[in-house]
């Protein structure tokens, strides 16, 4: 008997039926769930809410949180006791020692620097007598005499008149006397760069080691005003000491027994006083001058 085969075209609609029979199940299974996803946000919803309520409760039964406290505020006994807590604590004994020996040679270094910076600005001011190192060979020992000479200028004189003036005072002692200040009383710095000027051995010299001739300069109006000059430059030998202050003078000391006025040298100057009855008074002055 023979077998009967099914033809191509009846398998083909088989499978057909089978696919188109399975679609709907398959769908169906893997269909988005809507139902389920919307009762999760519901329930995710519900617990933030539930967890904001919480911590609501929790701020609200908190209180406001805590505000520092102002420094006028502060309990100073509190304070104290924090301060001195922090002053007991111990540091290691050898760096402090250290650092109290660093701390004093810097302090002893500084005072140092400042003497010696005030000294040589002084000496170049000509407000201190310059250093005996630095005057050695250029001037002599002040003389010891009753009789001092006092030669009185003016600001006006042209420096170099000035300083041949200190070149030869220097060498008998003498004193350059003005009657006032160049800018006024209330200015001292003209009158110290006027003074360092003159004073210099060196005109060239500038800086604070500058050598300075040993003659003292006074600014006294009183001087003038007592011995009645009132022209420059002009020569006095006052006894005792011209270069003392107002406030230890006697109003009544001795003045010089001639004033001599001309532009001439000091020696001129002196031997024109001892012709007018001082020989005794310029004698002394007179041999340091010849024996230079």
């Amino acid at each position: 008997m023979p077998i009967s085969k099914r033809s191509a075209n009846s398998y083909t609609w088989l499978l057909a039926g089978l696919i188109l029979a399975s679609i709907p199940a398959w769908a169906d299974s893997h269909a988005p769930n809507h139902t389920a996803r919307s009762q999760v946000e519901v329930e995710g919803n519900a617990a933030m809410e539930r967890l904001k309520r919480a911590v609501g409760a929790a701020k609200q039964s908190a209180g406001p949180a805590p505000a520092i406290p102002a420094r006028s505020e502060v309990d100073p006994l509190l304070q104290r006791r924090a301060f001195e807590g922090l002053s007991r604590s111990k540091g290691d004994p050898a760096l402090v020692k250290r650092a109290e020996m660093d701390i004093a040679a810097a302090r002893q270094a500084l005072a140092d620097e400042r003497e010696t910076a005030s000294r040589r600005i002084a000496q170049a001011l000509g407000l201190e007598q310059p250093d005996a190192i630095a005057l050695a060979g250029a001037a002599p020992a002040s003389l010891k005499k009753s009789w001092v000479a006092v030669l009185f200028v003016s600001s006006a004189m042209p420096v170099e008149v000035l300083r041949t003036y200190a070149a030869s005072l220097s060498r008998v002692g003498g004193v350059m006397a003005f009657r006032g200040m160049p800018g006024g009383m209330t200015r001292v710095e003209p009158m110290a760069k006027l003074s360092a000027q003159v004073l210099r051995l060196d005109p060239g010299c500038e800086g604070p080691a500058c050598a300075m001739r040993d003659v003292q300069i006074i600014v006294d109006p009183l001087v003038f005003r007592q011995h009645g000059v009132t022209k420059v430059p002009a020569l006095a030998m006052i006894p005792g000491d011209p270069t003392q202050p107002y406030c230890e003078r006697d109003e009544n000391s001795p003045g010089a027994a001639h004033i001599i006025y001309g532009d001439a040298a000091l020696s001129g100057l002196l031997e024109e006083y001892g012709r007018l009855g001082g020989k005794e008074e310029v004698r002394d002055a007179l041999a340091h001058l010849a024996r230079q």
